[in-house]
């Protein structure tokens, strides 16, 4: 008998409690209802396939790491409107989606970002004034990024999801138990790479997560011109591998349903297309006004599921809420602001050569030329 939609995908669903898991089989598709294990008011809910029982100390750390990157896109922005930075791309009310994502893998674990994932960055190690300098245009593409185990900023929509595979496809035939993370947003899964990259994942059972956060807008239109089907998660069955959805904006299911994919990839048993059901509470980046095209009432309906006062409505109600850590977390966004703003503001220019001498290991006669022809152009008009 031949596989049917009924048949495929969305083993992930019936991961077990206490972190063992049932993924061996193709056999259903994903539930319309993203995996929650926090309701908007911070209650547990009812869900038993996941695991919820993470120590005091990780909670609190998924806490504070949420609350540091929020802090830290708000000066990223003000950075940029006080003109210090060239553009930016704000992940306010997506740190739940990314903190869950990153925080159960490993440090060898390669991450594959688009541009939105500050969240991930952080958890990576990659400093704010590192990142500033992504933004203020000093570094090309993120130098220093690749020794985190994480790929350079990707501004073209999908291109890092073939990227991604490929080294899955490395590491599997070189041994290694790492899995490779793809980060994507619900406009990339319509373009073309995005297709090529899940097919070859499924084909060569690569170890490859896709994370799809659906935020709702790609840039102006919002997903219900992009996806027919049920959701971004049900084209998973069209390639043979598991597709779930996830509460984006609970933390703690963003790192359950991560954690069991990843195991599921170093058990050898290839991808897992994750969709983080979340919202772009800001524009899609600074030079975009999103009062345009979506309605105030729908920003205030996902206010209303902020992330982070969720989660700390939860520790509140567990106990787990201390004075000493929100001393911590204060203490830890005053520092990591001003850092930024030392490094950042009236921060010298980068020279122009180094777009040309950064190209390839020795550069070649023509970009050499046409490296002398603009700054002889900018002599002029100096």
């Amino acid at each position: 008998m031949g596989l049917t939609t009924k048949h495929v995908v969305g083993d992930l669903k019936e991961a077990a409690v206490a972190g063992s898991d049932h993924l061996s089989t193709l056999h259903d598709v994903p539930d319309l209802e993203p995996v929650q294990l926090l309701a908007p008011d911070g209650a547990v809910t009812s869900e038993q396939r996941f695991r919820r029982d993470l120590p005091p100390e990780t909670l609190a750390w998924l806490y504070e790491t949420m609350v540091v990157t929020r802090e830290l896109d708000a000066e990223l922005t003000n950075l940029q409107r006080q003109g210090e930075l060239a553009l930016y791309a704000s992940c306010r009310g997506q740190e739940a989606a990314q903190i869950g994502a990153v925080a159960p893998l490993r440090k060898t674990d390669w991450l594959f970002p688009q541009y939105r994932e500050l969240g991930a960055f952080l958890l990576r190690g990659i400093t704010p004034a590192q990142l500033g300098a992504v933004w203020r245009g000093s570094w090309h593409g993120g130098l220093g990024f690749t020794a985190k185990h994480c790929a350079p900023i990707s501004i073209p929509i999908g291109t890092q999801q073939l990227h991604a595979v490929g080294a899955a496809m490395a590491a599997q035939r070189l041994g290694e138990d790492s899995v490779t993370v793809a980060f994507l947003g619900d406009g990339a899964t319509s373009t073309g790479d995005v297709h090529e990259a899940l097919n070859l994942a499924a084909v060569f059972a690569a170890p490859c997560i896709f994370y799809v956060q659906n935020n709702q807008w790609a840039i102006s239109v919002p997903i219900e011109h992009q996806v027919a089907g049920p959701s971004i998660a049900h084209r998973a069955s069209g390639y043979g591998m598991p597709g779930i959805r996830v509460d984006g904006n609970d933390v703690l299911a963003c790192f359950a349903v991560m954690e069991q994919a990843a195991r599921r990839a170093r058990d050898g048993r290839g991808p897992t297309l994750i969709e983080a059901v979340t919202y772009r509470m800001g524009p899609h980046t600074t030079s975009d006004d999103p009062t345009r095209y979506r309605d105030a009432r729908e920003v205030e309906d996902w206010q209303a599921r902020d992330p982070i006062a969720r989660f700390r409505t939860h520790l509140q109600n567990i106990g787990g809420l201390t004075e000493r850590l929100e001393q911590r977390v204060a203490a830890h966004v005053a520092r990591v602001r001003a850092e930024l703003r030392d490094v950042i503001v009236d921060a010298p220019d980068p020279d122009v050569g180094e777009m040309f001498d950064n190209v390839y290991a020795e550069i070649t006669p023509d970009l050499a030329a046409q490296r002398d022809q603009l700054r002889a152009e900018l002599a002029k008009e100096a």
